[in-house]
């Protein structure tokens, strides 16, 4: 059991260190468009307060984190250029990284989510209305 939990404990500080790393590659010129937009997506759900499935539900509600996330950075990494990722993965191991509270940011990541309830809604409705 203890064993299990340091592997939990290092994968998580590689997972960690991968964000960091995913969010100096999308400050790169060199990093490809889509790789930009995957990191984005991929943070943004990160840091997003709101989840696909609320987190108060039981088992489910941090399975979509303990996937989505990890997939998503799967991707970016993958769609990022091999020698753009080592140099921002050894950037990250060896700077001390913190996210600052920005009330603009956290104001747009919940407009997006409300903007896509809303067109998820009116996607619904329409073809609920149609049949």
């Amino acid at each position: 059991m203890i064993n299990y939990l340091e592997h939990l404990k290092n994968w998580a500080a590689d997972l960690k260190e991968s964000v960091v790393a995913l969010y100096l590659a999308a400050k790169e010129p060199d990093t490809p468009r889509l790789a930009k937009w995957v990191i984005a997506i991929t943070v943004a759900y990160a840091l997003s307060p709101i989840d696909l499935i609320p987190d108060f539900i039981p088992v489910l509600g941090y399975l979509d984190d303990l996937l989505i996330l990890p997939v998503g950075i799967w991707i970016a990494i993958r769609l990022i250029p091999d020698e753009i990722w080592y140099a921002c993965k050894a950037k990250a191991a060896e700077e001390t990284f913190s996210l600052a509270k920005n009330r603009r940011a956290a104001f747009v990541v919940v407009l997006l989510w409300v903007l896509v309830f809303v067109w998820l809604g009116r996607l619904i409705f329409n073809e609920l209305s149609s049949t």
